[in-house]
């Protein structure tokens, strides 16, 4: 997307700007470009949609922290209230080793921000009347009939049982299928053994070949029984592309960025704009901040890269976790469910379906997280951690990116940075408790 402001591309990052300028007038321009160029969403002063200018300015502080020590290359931050853009921070490094500074349309590897994407894809056939939730997914796929559980006795080899249930697609939308991720220490040998897709790493096959490889290991539990986060939203991209007769990438291209104004939300990025995807680092105690390497990283069965969006087969559509985008055009996916489905008068679903989403759909499942359909739900079940309001909804991505809707507060806060492993680094929650405390109305 574009730059919200500073015409040209010139943003106030550490790189440059004049370093004896003080926070507090580098606050001012960014307050002054926030209410006068945005092209996407609408932008205004902070004080006019109740947040304090001051107080946004510990973000800037907090992130510029995290570059001065170390921590991060660069980030991008957003604070939208009202429908309005407030703040919107790019500061530090794009590419570190090229001396590129961050930029406000910097593309980001969302990774697993991905899901509540491709589950709104689903959302939409549902509102179509093409499946009910409760219904098994082998009626779609029928590679999921007869599901085994993997059952590891304190004694002797493991062995298998049927399934108490089938997934449904409820199941798969709160993650409560059975399924797990390639780096579970009882079933990821077998994900990888099976050749089953992570959506990190390049892959030669489609999202069809590893889903049907999926459903040939075993579960890890019976669905329903309990949460555990998985590749339940890759088989929800398959779904979406039997049901609709469509490629994943195409019905999610027609059907939601094109809708929205998405411009930079991609699988696979096109050519001229993989200069604007911002590099990825890893930090390890011993060794710092580091550029990602060129080779994969490997962690027992669990493979990840940092160059899938651009290299190698460009196959594979990962419902759960391929999406590549920037700040501006995920907060326009954000704007459409705190609108209750619509966005610039096009509605992509129903206010109804919007609030089965972003309810708890766990339960008794489980005691203390709350879950809807594509996004955690906070303060439902247990009191807030941190800063936030009870039902607010969120979610965040395996290289360092995080959002939260907040339907109470009408405000939404992405934070966008390139991280793996982050050394514990927690600088994403800080910027969503720097955004909260800035409210003055």
């Amino acid at each position: 997307m574009r730059p919200i402001c500073l015409g040209k591309r010139r943003h106030l990052t550490s790189s440059t700007m004049n370093r004896k300028t003080s926070l507090s007038s580098a606050l001012g321009a960014l307050i002054l470009c926030a209410a006068g160029y945005a092209q996407d969403l609408p932008s205004a002063k902070p004080e006019s949609v109740g947040l304090s200018p001051d107080r946004l300015g510990r973000i800037a502080a907090a992130v510029q922290k995290g570059v001065d020590d170390k921590r991060i290359a660069g980030a991008v931050s957003m604070v939208v209230r009202r429908g309005q853009v407030a703040w919107f921070d790019a500061r530090g490094m794009a590419d570190r080793e090229a001396g590129k500074a961050m930029q406000r349309d910097a593309i980001f590897r969302i990774c697993s921000m991905s899901k509540p994407i491709t589950s709104t894809a689903v959302m939409i056939l549902y509102e179509e009347g093409k499946f009910l939730l409760e219904e098994p997914v082998s009626k779609y796929l029928p590679e999921f009939r007869n599901p085994k559980v993997l059952v590891k006795p304190a004694a002797g080899q493991p062995y298998t049982i049927p399934a108490a249930q089938e997934i449904t697609i409820r199941d798969l939308l709160r993650h409560t299928s059975g399924l797990t991720y390639n780096w579970n220490a009882d079933l990821g040998q077998m994900y990888s053994d099976a050749n089953v897709a992570s959506g990190l790493l390049q892959y030669d096959g489609t999202i069809g070949d590893s889903v049907r490889r999926l459903a040939g290991v075993p579960l890890l539990f019976n669905p329903g029984d309990r949460w555990e986060y998985s590749l339940s939203v890759d088989v929800l991209g398959r779904l979406v592309e039997v049901v609709s007769g469509t490629p994943l990438d195409e019905f999610l291209r027609t059907r939601i960025f094109e809708p929205l104004g998405m411009r930079d939300t991609y699988f696979f990025l096109p050519a001229d704009k993989v200069p604007r995807l911002a590099a990825a680092y890893t930090y390890y105690s011993e060794k710092g901040l580091s550029r990602f390497p060129d080779e994969p990283i490997v962690e027992g069965t669990m493979a990840y890269s940092a160059d899938y969006p651009y290299r190698g087969p460009r196959k594979l559509f990962s419902g759960g976790g391929g999406l590549s985008s920037t700040t501006m055009d995920y907060a326009r996916f954000c704007q459409m469910m705190l609108n209750g489905g619509t966005l610039d008068h096009v509605r992509i679903l129903s206010r109804k379906s919007v609030e089965l989403m972003t309810h708890d759909q766990l339960g008794k499942i489980n005691r203390d997280m709350g879950f809807g359909l594509g996004f955690g739900v906070d303060g439902v079940k247990a009191p807030l951690v941190e800063l936030g309001s009870a039902g607010d909804f969120s979610w965040g991505g395996f290289f360092y990116t995080s959002f939260v809707v907040d339907p109470k507060e009408d405000m939404i806060v992405i934070f966008m940075a390139q991280l793996h492993p982050t050394g514990g680094f927690a600088l994403d929650r800080q910027v969503q408790v720097l955004a909260y405390q800035s409210l003055d109305d």
